[in-house]
């Protein structure tokens, strides 16, 4: 990992650590819930495809230097969920994806929220990425609603291997800044 990844950030009530390979069991309840994978529309991964999922993070992490974190829940030290970065192209264009995925069970706490918030943070103040995207399946509106109170706004609705999704995206207040402070064109 390079040296823009930190080891923690801590918010009141989580920890969000890199991932690593020995949180293959705890991921892999969130991802065979019923729930958590109706919100995608997809299939419970099986145990291949989830090893799969990890490794593809891991390699990520590696790659840029950052990628999704584990979400421990203080209180207990359980793994409740994962949040964080993911450079992909969107629509022709790279981008930084902002991604969560929590257990059922601690749905509607606050918790995707508050470390959706920490990793913007982290993405605009540490690693000073000009902007964000979440794509996030037509209809999932809890999502919908976390992307909100993160501060993105709908962008767009695409189609991405098959599904729709609703493209949310939300700008660093440096580029809103700059493009604030350029002339009109013909000024």
């Amino acid at each position: 990992m390079t040296e823009t990844t930190p080891n923690s950030i801590e918010t009141t009530r989580l920890l969000l650590r890199p991932m690593r390979g020995d949180d293959f069991e705890a991921l892999y309840q969130i991802f065979t819930d019923p729930q958590v994978m109706a919100s995608f529309g997809g299939e419970l991964f099986t145990s291949a495809q989830m090893h799969g999922w990890l490794n593809r993070n891991l390699a990520h992490q590696t790659e840029f230097g950052y990628g999704l974190f584990s979400v421990i829940r203080k209180a207990d030290g359980m793994l409740i969920g994962n949040c964080g970065l993911e450079q992909m192209i969107v629509e022709g264009h790279a981008a930084a994806e902002l991604g969560y995925d929590f257990r059922s069970d601690t749905w509607n706490q606050g918790f995707a929220t508050e470390a959706a918030c920490a990793m913007r943070d982290f993405a605009f103040t540490v690693l000073r990425l000009p902007q964000l995207v979440s794509l996030i399946r037509v209809g999932n509106l809890a999502s919908k609603r976390v992307a909100e109170k993160v501060g993105m706004r709908q962008t767009a609705e695409l189609e991405r291997y098959g599904f729709r999704y609703w493209q949310f995206a939300l700008e660093s207040r440096e580029k809103t800044s700059e493009r604030a402070e350029r002339p009109a064109p013909g000024a």
